[in-house]
């Protein structure tokens, strides 16, 4: 819960402040944190929820659902595993309030790390209002219900996120037309569920409500689901899901909405064909749009670049002493960047110094089933980039670990610079493979070549030793493939 900061008689102790955080996401927060720990006083204005959509409505709650679902999976392949285990069923709202308590217990933590921090957390809506006589910002902080009051800062650090984009016609209604809040709070599991994006969000979801028993169609505007990926890992995904039963539709064209008591029917386009699909519910999962509006940036001269902040490598604005950090700087929009954001930022108004973010260092993490992670280059990227490379690559098959857990689904590949031994990127698909990337990224931070890799001795059994045997591929040769 967001409270202001207030003293015994009700009145606020302070107004004005070296650092103001707007937004308390995993951005804002950490950011807050930081500039706390470095010796400045701190504001953090937030509206909703300490923790942003991340914690509260994204990366937190999926996970807490995506977890019910693998455990459903193991339940119904007990057998497997010489386990009889009959009449499964499960309470999709117990599920659903497991969920929401993991993310309120996660959100009254940081509320506690900010108190601990003697952070001045403000509940409203904050906009910038100019400038004092001490040239110092104002931030007018406002809430439905409450008097306005204005706070001052020497500096504003803007982390006011992004919410989902609407589609014209396919705008989320809470009722047959979802956003990823009411994915996450079902009241009943739609038998059968549209998912427009195969991003991220959509693979995800995808996972969960298959697994969990819908029939799902996954629909996708360009050639092939998950965009961004390496084409290997993708092309795996693919088989994957639709083992699962998932129908996946690509370079689709959208057509008319037609809205019934209790489905929704949509036209598509796609390979030279027609069709009418009709589904209980559809979910909307089609990229984000930057919360730029309604603080203050008119009359600054902050730039915005298609509903992003545009900012320079120290996360500056054009205006002195404004940045920005997290979704509302733009891509990639992952949370553990943003956090990151906010402490160089911070840091490089402390007067530190800094190291400006190589966004081919940012590790990406996809939690569908299979996982997916990766970091860098991929293949095709690395050749435009002009560089000469070296691929190598392991399956999961092939690795005790994994025949062990019986998830042989997927691979480890790796990609470095011929000339000189530099891990270009790596991209991974399977079981805990979320948890295994940041090897490959400290890799690549350290900047270490193919043989410091080679040399590095990996557990036995770890599924991680794919990741060994896949550098050997690229030079020696694997030794158990």
């Amino acid at each position: 819960m967001v409270g202001n900061q207030e003293g015994d008689n009700g009145k606020m102790t302070q107004t004005d402040f070296d650092i103001l955080v707007l937004g308390g996401g995993p951005g804002g927060y950490i950011a807050a944190l930081r500039a706390a720990q470095l010796g400045f006083s701190v504001a953090l204005v937030e509206a909703k929820h300490l923790g942003g959509i991340c914690l509260n409505w994204g990366c937190i709650p999926t996970k807490a659902l995506l977890r019910a679902a693998e455990i459903n999976n193991l339940l119904h392949n007990a057998q497997e595993y010489g386990f009889t285990v009959e009449n499964v069923r499960f309470d999709l709202q117990k599920i659903v309030a497991r969920s929401r308590a993991v993310s309120h217990q996660l959100s009254m933590g940081v509320s506690y790390l900010l108190k601990k921090a003697k952070v001045s957390v403000f509940e409203g809506f904050g906009k910038i209002n100019g400038k004092d006589a001490r040239h110092k910002w104002k931030v007018l902080v406002s809430h439905e219900g409450k008097d306005s009051f204005t706070l001052t800062a020497e500096h504003v650090i803007l982390a006011t996120g992004a919410r989902a984009r609407d589609l014209p016609g396919l705008e989320p209604d809470g009722d047959l037309v979802w956003s990823y809040k009411e994915a996450l709070i079902p009241k009943k599991l739609p038998k059968r569920l549209l998912i427009v994006g195969s991003g991220a969000i959509g693979t995800e979801f995808a996972s969960f409500y298959r697994a969990m028993g819908s029939d799902v169609t996954l629909l996708e505007a360009v050639p092939r689901i998950l965009p961004t990926e390496d084409e290997e890992v993708v092309a795996i995904a693919h088989k994957e899901f639709e083992k699962q039963g998932i129908r996946i539709l690509t370079g689709v064209k959208l057509g008319a909405l037609k809205k019934a008591p209790e489905s929704v029917t949509l036209h598509v386009d796609y390979a030279g064909r027609s069709e009418e699909i009709t589904a209980d519910i559809i979910i909307s999962a089609v990229g984000i749009v930057g919360n730029v509006e309604n603080i203050g940036l008119d009359g600054t001269k902050v730039r915005v670049d298609r509903t992003h902040v545009v900012i320079d490598s120290l996360c500056r604005t054009d205006e002195e002493r404004i940045y920005a950090i997290g979704d509302l700087a733009g891509p990639p929009w992952l949370a553990h960047k943003a956090s990151h954001e906010g402490v160089l930022c911070v840091e490089a108004i402390s007067g530190r110094k800094v190291e400006p973010i190589d966004v081919t260092k940012i590790p990406g993490c996809i939690y569908c089933k299979p996982q997916i992670a990766s970091v860098g280059y991929t293949e095709a990227r690395a050749k435009e980039a002009g560089y000469s490379i070296r691929v190598g690559k392991f399956p999961l098959i092939a690795n005790g670990k994994a025949v062990v857990m019986g998830e042989t689904a997927g691979m480890v590949k790796v990609i470095f610079d011929r000339q000189t031994g530099e891990l270009l990127g790596a991209h991974m698909i399977g079981a805990d493979v979320t948890e295994m990337i940041q090897g490959f990224v400290i890799a690549r931070t350290g900047e270490l070549t193919e043989a410091e890799l080679i040399e590095t001795i990996f557990p036995h059994p770890t599924i991680s030793e794919s990741m060994h045997e896949a550098v050997l591929a690229a030079y020696e040769g694997a030794l158990n493939f």
